[in-house]
């Protein structure tokens, strides 16, 4: 019998394959879909199966629900005729399965549906360079911090850091790629009476 189940490992590699399949549709989403919903999109998705198994709920339809809940929460205005467009077979099944399924998933996320994404903490650290370093142009940074966060979608971090700390490590991992030195400004500026939470910090951007 327990052969018909799935083990923790194989239940986990198909959550991973259907985070890849939650990224590409939001890549490919018509109209374009802003970076903080896909972000939102991937906090759904990932916590509701915290605490929810794939064998009872298909992550298909829960990825397809999570992203149209994300538009809606972060203001995305687009109607469910225009998301279902975006879905390929049967479209109306696809809009009945979505809207079945968005009361599930609101109260599998006990209705905490606000999401703070690292994307504004990215714009503060970068204004806050311009003002406090001489790094030239700090917006050649954004290129490499693009890649950070989007890689970060496919890990667990939105569940373990808080966002400030993944746009710093962003932050610190675009530098470190144009092989700019922002060491004091990290000590100096951020972290001149909290050398402990240095350590930490950069022992997670190089584990990234």
């Amino acid at each position: 019998m327990q052969a018909f189940f799935l083990n923790p490992y194989e239940e986990n590699l198909l959550i991973k394959q259907y985070e890849l399949q939650l990224k590409e549709f939001c890549k490919r989403f018509e109209p374009t879909m802003p970076k903080y919903v896909i972000g939102t999109s991937f906090h759904y998705f990932k916590r509701f199966y915290l605490h929810n198994s794939a064998m009872n709920y298909h992550p298909k339809e829960i990825l397809a629900t999570c992203v149209y809940l994300a538009c809606k929460v972060e203001e995305f205005n687009v109607s469910i005729q225009q998301f279902v467009a975006n879905v390929r077979g049967d479209r109306q099944k696809a809009m009945d399965i979505i809207l079945s399924n968005e009361l599930v998933l609101m109260q599998e996320l006990n209705f905490n549906l606000t999401c703070h994404n690292p994307f504004r903490p990215v714009e503060g650290f970068l204004i806050d360079i311009k003002t406090r370093c001489r790094v030239p142009n700090p917006d050649r940074l954004r290129t490499g911090i693009d890649e950070f966060l989007e890689k970060s979608y496919l890990s667990d971090a939105c569940l373990i850091f808080a966002p400030s700390q993944i746009a710093l490590a962003a932050v610190l991992h675009a530098a470190s790629k144009l092989s700019e030195n922002l060491d004091s400004y990290v000590t100096e500026s951020l972290f001149a009476n909290a050398e402990h939470m240095l350590k930490p910090l950069i022992e997670a951007v190089r584990s990234e």
